[in-house]
């Protein structure tokens, strides 16, 4: 029976995938990272702004590496078991990579690393969807006024206001 060609799934983007060749250049980089580099540092983040996390990386560009992406690619490249990882202990690592997470390889120090992350808040509107996390709402004292509406009883059709101030 021949193939029927309804209902295909047509591909409008021109875009290409990354594939299997990109995910092993990342896979590599994280596995020179460990060797360069003297510690890492798992974080997460909500609701971040490209522009903003080029700001913070520009910071620390010559003492330190992050990568973002997927979840898994990372894990392989750290190792997900004992068994896999590259270096002793990197597999507790690659666990807790979960959700909106990335890493960063630096060679800082401990308390530095702490401090610049602790420190770093960037205030932005808020994306479509997103909760307000401040509540902080002031309405500005108003004049009232008093509407009256008077029926003009010679014409049906009309209305005239007369608004007047207390």
């Amino acid at each position: 029976m021949p193939k029927s060609k309804r209902n295909r799934a047509v591909t409008l983007s021109k875009t290409k995938k990354k594939g299997r060749e990109h995910k092993e250049n990342v896979v590599n980089a994280i596995r020179e990272s460990v060797e360069k580099y003297g510690s890492v540092y798992v974080f997460t983040f909500e609701n971040m702004r490209n522009l903003k996390f080029k700001e913070f990386r520009d910071q620390l560009k010559s003492s330190s590496r992050f990568f973002l992406g997927s979840n898994k690619v990372m894990q392989v490249a750290l190792g997900r078991s004992a068994a896999d990882e590259i270096r002793p202990g990197l597999h507790k690592i690659s666990k807790l990579l979960r959700g909106d997470s990335g890493i960063c390889f630096t060679s800082l120090p401990k308390q530095e690393v702490e401090r610049l992350f602790n420190e770093y808040e960037e205030y932005d509107f808020a994306r479509t969807g997103s909760i307000a996390t401040e509540k902080k709402f002031e309405i500005p004292e108003i004049v009232r006024t008093n509407l009256e509406v008077i029926e003009d009883g010679n014409n049906l059709e009309g209305f005239e206001l007369k608004i007047s101030e207390r």
